[in-house]
């Protein structure tokens, strides 16, 4: 049995296999709290219903010790989950000795050293099982709105989002780089079947410390024939709201866990406000910011606007100056491009990025020179604007950044099981 499914086995006797998180005992009672990998259950061992080397055996379990433990399933609203077991038998699989990481408090480095254990703890493990939430709800919503999974090339001769933050490496001889996002190949796949997405993991080598920065981050990206930059946001609306709400629906009890105050998630509905990059400049600067106009945005002016906000903001049509080469031109103001970035409330900032892509051949090579990159390489790209070129649109959500937001997480590298941080590869 599995401890998430004892309401089924109410008054039979079952056998949980899993780990000991913690324990207690006086002269005639223990209490052992076993983990499965489901959930934690309250196993209630009477001596007087055991034998006794089985009851000593109890008394002296180690945390994290191995055991499969055997007794009658009863309702008990006192106890973790609803449930608990009355023990009839204990098999201890290997006792554990020494176990590093107690429930003293402990720091961060030495918790991120030992990650590979750290993902036992309670907290851990809700944050976990939201993120896996969020990811089912990120491909069912894809998949049940039309869109066609197309998985893109880890491994690309193509800079994408910038030359200064590429992983390169020898293919053969010739340099390829790990890829910094699929857009560019997702944009070929649009064209021949209309909806599609790309989901998995993206690499940016940025020398950065932020609380928000991995470099190596899991991202679903989206890409839409027929669409411009406005039913673009209409669809990430639509998808982010979605994705909240089945969070609430089925991880209740892990938001709980990691006590996070569930209202401010349970505001975020469509239709989300939209503000331009002019807009957002004025509100910056009403607030104190040194911003110019031309600024680039960092998670400090990224905080400060989606402060003023309760539920996710778009700001739209940024410089030109500092977007990507594929943006497409604003026609209302050259200067500017059709984008929009995605920013959570309560602080959390960027979320996804996203616009309207350059479909005019020769907008697009000017673009490509203009960046100083070779347009052999990128002579696939610019065969999308020859044959059958049409306005696209897309985006791309950044899963642990996500994680963070709604689990209210004061970093990124609780977000996911093994992070890759500047100066972090092991474990």
């Amino acid at each position: 049995m599995y401890i998430d499914k004892a309401a089924d086995y109410v008054g039979q006797v079952q056998t949980i296999n899993g780990w000991v998180y913690n324990s207690r005992s006086s002269g005639k009672v223990a209490f052992v709290l076993v983990r499965d990998g489901s959930g934690i259950m309250q196993c209630v061992v009477a001596k007087s219903d055991v034998e006794e080397s089985t009851f000593e055996a109890v008394r002296h379990l180690t945390q994290e010790s191995s055991i499969s433990i055997t007794g009658v399933i009863h309702a008990e609203d006192r106890a973790p989950g609803g449930h608990e077991m009355h023990v009839e038998k204990v098999e201890v699989h290997q006792a554990a000795v020494d176990y590093p990481i107690t429930p003293k408090e402990h720091g961060v480095d030495f918790l991120m050293s030992n990650r590979h254990l750290w993902l036992r703890s309670k907290r851990q493990w809700a944050i976990m099982r939201i993120r896996a939430t969020i990811v089912k709800s990120i491909r069912d919503y894809l998949d049940d709105n039309g869109f066609l999974l197309m998985d893109a090339p880890i491994l690309s001769a193509n800079v994408c989002e910038g030359s200064s933050t590429l992983f390169s490496t020898d293919y053969f001889g010739v340099p390829a780089y790990l890829s910094q996002s699929g857009q560019l190949y997702n944009e070929a796949t649009a064209m021949a079947f209309g909806k599609v997405y790309c989901f998995g993991p993206a690499f940016r080598a940025e020398k950065s410390k932020t609380r928000r920065h991995l470099t190596e981050f899991w991202m679903v990206e989206p890409e839409m024939a027929y669409c411009d930059w406005s039913q673009n946001c209409d669809v990430q609306e639509q998808f982010v709201t979605y994705i909240v709400q089945q969070v609430l629906e089925k991880r209740r009890e892990e938001l709980a866990i990691i006590e996070r105050e569930i209202a401010p998630l349970e505001k975020i509905a469509t239709p989300f406000p939209r503000i331009s990059y002019d807009e957002a400049v004025k509100l910056l600067q009403k607030v104190g910011s040194p911003i110019q106009w031309g600024d680039d945005f960092g998670g400090d002016e990224e905080t400060l606007i989606s402060n003023q906000f309760e539920r996710p903001v778009f700001v739209h049509s940024y410089p030109k100056s500092f977007k990507a080469f594929y943006m497409k031109t604003n026609p209302a103001n050259p200067q500017t491009v059709l984008c929009a970035d995605l920013l959570a409330p309560e602080g959390y900032g960027e979320i996804i990025g996203g616009g309207q892509r350059e479909d005019d051949y020769e907008l697009l090579l000017e673009r490509v020179h203009a960046e100083g990159l070779a347009e052999a390489d990128y002579q696939w790209y610019l065969d999308l604007r020859k044959y059958g070129s049409v306005p696209h649109s897309g985006f791309g959500l950044g899963v642990e950044r996500t994680v963070a937001w709604i689990c209210k997480l004061p970093h990124v590298r609780e977000t996911v099981p093994f992070p890759r941080l500047l100066e972090k590869i092991y474990p």
